[in-house]
């Protein structure tokens, strides 16, 4: 058998509950649903390692947690001797196509050692473009002093403008590239979309195609914060949101959810062009998103660094093996990470990674072991005066101020916390402020913090001597290198 094929489909900002077969009944993902159906397995608890963009994409690309090497902030990206998936796996003979969104390495160096190819997914935008863009933004917008400033609702959308386009030049490449594939070489198509990052709009027939009775009210706004990270009780002040009713909120959700159903058939193209080419036997097929989205639960939209609610951290992972594997086609239960993507990969391609990285294959899982990890980790946040970890330098101006200008308080908005997950309990440290305890379980929306109750200091002490435990296990990474002296 020649070696198989690779396609790494990535959404942005994507929940794992906005997926049909994961239990949402307004969701439209047909395509993702027949995959589980038919070919693949759905991770159904599976967690991002940060809950923004830079941090979790470097994670799952080089199999490190964001604390091993520092790489914890939207501006230090991997540097030229950090190990990185993709370089791997050009260095072991594929053809790798990088298209769309990068946000892993910086924008002053080459991309030449990571892929054969790379498309942005922008074409040249014309200065009219620019200006119907702009103009599409203070429409959604409105008065710097309105309820939707902050909301990112920008609802019914042009289809022509670059931010809604974007994807869909991103698939045209990566159809146009199946088409004109030779053979020569196996490949690795790296597609990272924009959708369902905010605005949260998209064109017809995506917008209009949720059934807004059938949405999902956001979780409720907590009655006490003082059990909840004080981040989002800045988030939430700032937003100005605190007016909006459900109806509101149903309507922004929906509009997400129709983004979603735009991803679903994105990725439903790709399946059927390779159907189309014979390649899709021959082709492991891994779609995920790097973090999710609040999408109006607590009252807030968006997302941040140092809150691990399930919205933003639990994300979805599906994937369809080559035909070499004899996979079990189904939802599994089993805890899983992005950062076990490297590992995965090098298992479905058979290839050798080139460093010591700390993800678990699933391999097995998709063969239909239930069994893969006992706890799962996200981490967040900056310690005080750390100000490079700010993200600063952006006004009101900005649909991003609420969660930027929380993240410049010196208080403990901003400051490291760490999640773990063990079964059906949610345990998170905080460095500056109260820890948090969820059960799962009978509180799916992680409204009552458990922390103080008598009847979980057992399970704490356990959490805590796990926590330890992970940071032993993973807390730098010595380069495979010796010195001149030597």
């Amino acid at each position: 058998m020649s070696k198989p094929n690779l396609v790494i489909f990535i959404a942005d900002q994507m929940r794992a509950d906005s997926l049909s077969h994961l239990g949402n009944k307004a969701s439209k993902t047909p395509n993702l649903d027949k995959i589980v159906q038919e070919d693949g397995v759905s991770f159904k608890n599976n967690y991002c390692q940060n809950t923004v963009c830079v941090p979790s994409r470097s994670s799952f690309l080089t199999g490190w947690y964001p604390h091993t090497k520092g790489h914890r902030t939207m501006h230090y990206l991997l540097e030229e001797d950090d190990p990185m998936l993709l370089k791997t796996l050009k260095n072991n003979g594929y053809n790798v196509q990088w298209i769309g969104r990068n946000d892993v390495i910086p924008a002053d160096k080459s991309l030449d050692d990571y892929c054969n190819s790379y498309y942005s997914g922008y074409d040249k935008v014309s200065e009219e473009e620019r200006k119907k863009s702009s103009k599409w933004k203070e429409k959604y917008r409105g008065e710097n002093d309105s309820e939707s400033f902050y909301s990112f609702l920008a609802g019914k959308s042009d289809k022509n403008i670059p931010f809604v386009q974007y994807d869909w030049n991103c698939i045209n490449r990566a159809l146009n590239f199946i088409d004109n594939y030779n053979d020569e070489q196996p490949f690795c198509i790296y597609i990272s979309l924009i959708f369902p990052h905010p605005p949260y709009g998209a064109e017809e027939p995506w917008y209009s195609l949720i059934d807004r009775n059938k949405v999902r009210s956001p979780r409720p706004v907590p009655e006490d914060w003082d059990q909840k990270a004080s981040m989002l009780k800045g988030i939430y002040d700032r937003q100005n949101l605190k007016n909006w009713n459900e109806d509101r909120f149903k309507e922004l959700r929906a509009v997400y959810l129709g983004m979603v159903a735009r991803v679903d058939h994105h990725f439903g193209m790709l399946v059927n062009k390779l159907k189309e080419k014979e390649l899709y036997n021959n082709t492991s097929m891994i779609f995920f998103a790097d973090h999710g989205d609040y999408t109006g639960d607590y009252g807030i939209v968006e997302k941040s660094q140092n809150t691990f609610e399930d919205p933003v951290s639990n994300v979805p992972l599906i994937i369809k093996p080559h035909k070499g594997i004899k996979v079990k086609p189904r939802v599994t239960k089993s805890l899983s990470e992005l950062v076990d993507l490297s590992a995965t990969v090098a298992d479905l391609t058979n290839i050798e990674l080139e460093h010591i990285q700390f993800g678990e294959s699933v391999v097995p899982v998709l063969e239909g072991e239930e069994k893969h990890k006992d706890a799962v980790f996200a981490e967040g946040g900056r310690i005080h005066g750390e100000t490079q970890a700010m993200e600063k330098g952006h006004g009101p101006e900005s649909e991003y101020w609420p969660r930027l200008n929380t993240q410049e308080q010196e208080g403990p908005e901003h400051t490291k916390a760490v999640m773990i997950r063990m079964g059906k309990l949610k345990y998170i440290e905080r460095l500056y402020e109260k820890n948090e305890l969820y059960n799962l379980e009978s509180d799916p929306d992680e409204l009552n913090n458990l922390i103080c109750s008598e009847d979980y200091q057992d399970q704490i002490i356990k959490f805590k001597a796990r926590l330890l435990k992970f940071y032993m296990e993973t807390a730098d990474y010595v380069p495979d290198r010796k010195d001149k002296r030597y």
